[in-house]
C-alpha cells in the first residue's frame, strides 16, 4: 500500500492578508509561515520519503524544499496539484468576494462551482486533477512507498473528500490549515484516511517497518473494532 502526506503550505503574506491568492506569482510565507514550515521540516526529518511533489506555486516550492532538506531528493513540480483556478476572483479579498452570488454556491454546492473568467475552473475539475495526479504517482513510486505532496488548502481537502468517499459538496466540512499534515493510505481496494489537519502529532506511526523475510500481502479490510493504532 502507497502513503501519501499531504501538506498545505506554509502561512502567506496573502493568507494574513485575507487575500484569495490563487496563481498569483510571488506570493512568499511570511515569518509565520517560514517558522512552521522549518518545523513541519523537522517534525517529518525522519519518515524516509520515496519523493516530495509540489505544486509549481511559490509558497508550495518554498514548503516543500524545507521538508525535502538535506535528503538526496529533488522537489518534484506537479501542475495538477496547484491551486485552483480562481479566475476573476484571483488578487480580490475575501471580505469582497462573500458578497458575490457565487460565495455562496461555492460553500453549498461547491460540485456546481466554476470561477468567473478565462482562467477560472470549476471545483470539480480541481479535484478530479489532484486525484489523479496522487493515483498516478501512487502507482509511479510503488506500493511500499511513502511520499510527500505539497498543495493548498481547497485541493488537499478535495483529495481528503475522495478518499472519504464523501460528495464533493461534502468537502468544507473538512479543514486544512497552513501548514498541516493529511495522511492516506491506498490499498488495492479502497483508501484510509489516517490523519487530517494534524500540525504538532507524533509522526513515527508514518515510519514503515523493517522488513522482516517475506512480506505478507497488505489488507484492504478495515480494523473491527477499532484496533490498536500504530506501535508505540
Amino acid at each position: 500500500m502507497t502513503t501519501v502526506i499531504l501538506l498545505r503550505h506554509g502561512r502567506t503574506t496573502a493568507n494574513a492578508g485575507g487575500i484569495l491568492a490563487g496563481w498569483t506569482p510571488g506570493v512568499q510565507l511570511d515569518e509565520t509561515g517560514q517558522a512552521q514550515v522549518r518545523t513541519v521540516g523537522e517534525r517529518l526529518a525522519k519518515v524516509p520519503l520515496a519523493a516530495v511533489v509540489s505544486s509549481p506555486l511559490e509558497r508550495c516550492r518554498q514548503t516543500a524544499g524545507a521538508v525535502a532538506g538535506s535528503r538526496p531528493l529533488e522537489v518534484q513540480a506537479d501542475e495538477r496539484l496547484g491551486e485552483c483556478r480562481y479566475g476573476d476572483w484571483t488578487g480580490r479579498p475575501i471580505k469582497e468576494l462573500v458578497k458575490e452570488p457565487l460565495w455562496k454556491v461555492v460553500q453549498q454546492h461547491p460540485s456546481a462551482a466554476v470561477f468567473p473568467g478565462a482562467e477560472g475552473e470549476g471545483l470539480a475539475h480541481t479535484q478530479a486533477r489532484a486525484v489523479a495526479a496522487v493515483r498516478e504517482w501512487n502507482a509511479r513510486l510503488g506500493a511500499d512507498a511513502v511520499w510527500l505532496a505539497c498543495s493548498h488548502g481547497d485541493v488537499i481537502k478535495a483529495v481528503l473528500a475522495d478518499a472519504l468517499g464523501l460528495h464533493l459538496d461534502q468537502f468544507q466540512r473538512i479543514v486544512v490549515d497552513p501548514a498541516s499534515i493529511s495522511v492516506i493510505t491506498y490499498t488495492d481496494t479502497r483508501p484510509f484516511v489516517v490523519r487530517i489537519n494534524d500540525t504538532g502529532g507524533d509522526v513515527s506511526g508514518l515510519i514503515p517497518p523493517p522488513r522482516k523475510g517475506r512480506r505478507r500481502k497488505p489488507s484492504s479490510d478495515a480494523v473491527v473494532g477499532g484496533g490498536a493504532g500504530a506501535p508505540a
